[in-house]
């Protein structure tokens, strides 16, 4: 049998299992197991050897940068961000991925992402969404609360490092001006707290399409604004989902249809929306 599993701290409730578990059955792989691993910080290193045991695995908060030495070789993306999210055990050689950037790259692959974008935020996975805005052409403004500003600034300066782009740093108030896409990457809207937006009608009005990394609630208070003004907009849930397969790509040369992936996206949206029923 094949061992996969999650690996973070503290692991609560999470969406995993499922996806990977629908995603094994499209394959017709069924001689597998797929486990959330609690690892305190302190355990990761002296977790080698179990961790090399696994086909492959996830990461989450907090490992994503302290596995990385336990790996035998970074991809591109993973050198790209500094961060691991997946790992392949390829011949008994730990590789390590990051699949958050193929996760929102598909989930956005319809939406203008190299016109003129409005990004909410930029730290952890506001990071990863600047830089391949940027790599994708986008002309990115970053507005951020004023506590944010240093960190904006590193990304900014991460971002003209890697290519020549069009970056400006904003107060998250006083945004203006009108935006072919708003990107949301604060946890603002998010579970409990629903009934809140990180920014005014005006500037939802002011914008064309949009996309949130929330996907709990599967529809936002923005996405519901953002919707009854005829706007496209779309949630994390497709992200989600969309990072994982890229997993199964690297762990056996997994491949989907998409509208398989997308009755994945919808039972993963439905569950999200049993659990707050």
């Amino acid at each position: 049998m094949d061992k996969y599993g999650l690996i973070g701290h503290p692991l609560g409730h999470s969406m995993s299992p499922l996806i990977h578990k629908k995603l094994f059955e499209l394959s017709r792989i069924s001689d597998f197991s797929y486990d959330l691993i609690d690892i305190d910080p302190a355990d990761l290193a002296g977790s080698a050897d179990m961790l090399r045991s696994l086909k492959g695995f996830n990461i989450t908060i907090p490992h994503k940068t302290a596995v990385i030495p336990l790996t035998d070789e970074l991809g591109e993306s993973a050198l790209r961000y500094n961060s691991v999210n997946c790992i392949s055990n390829e011949n008994g050689r730990l590789v390590g991925y990051n699949t958050d950037c193929d996760g929102f790259l598909r989930s956005a692959e319809l939406l203008p992402l190299d016109g003129n974008v409005l990004l909410l935020g930029c730290g952890g996975v506001g990071r990863m969404i600047a830089i391949e805005t940027a790599l994708h052409g986008g002309n990115l403004t970053i507005a951020v609360i004023p506590q944010d500003v240093k960190n904006a600034q590193l990304v900014m300066a991460e971002i003209l490092a890697k290519c020549s782009a069009a970056v400006k740093i904003i107060d998250i108030s006083e945004i203006n001006g009108k935006y072919d896409l708003l990107i949301n990457a604060t946890p603002v809207g998010m579970y409990p707290n629903t009934d809140a937006v990180a920014v005014s009608d005006s500037v939802i009005e002011n914008c064309l399409s949009f996309f949130d990394v929330i996907y709990n609630p599967t529809e936002t208070l923005l996405m519901k604004k953002a919707r009854a003004l005829g706007r496209t907009a779309v949630g994390g849930a497709s992200m989600l989902v969309y990072q994982a397969v890229k997993a199964h790509e690297y762990w056996y040369g997994g491949h989907f249809a998409p509208e398989d992936i997308s009755k994945i996206i919808l039972d993963v949206e439905n569950e999200v929306n049993n659990m707050n029923s």
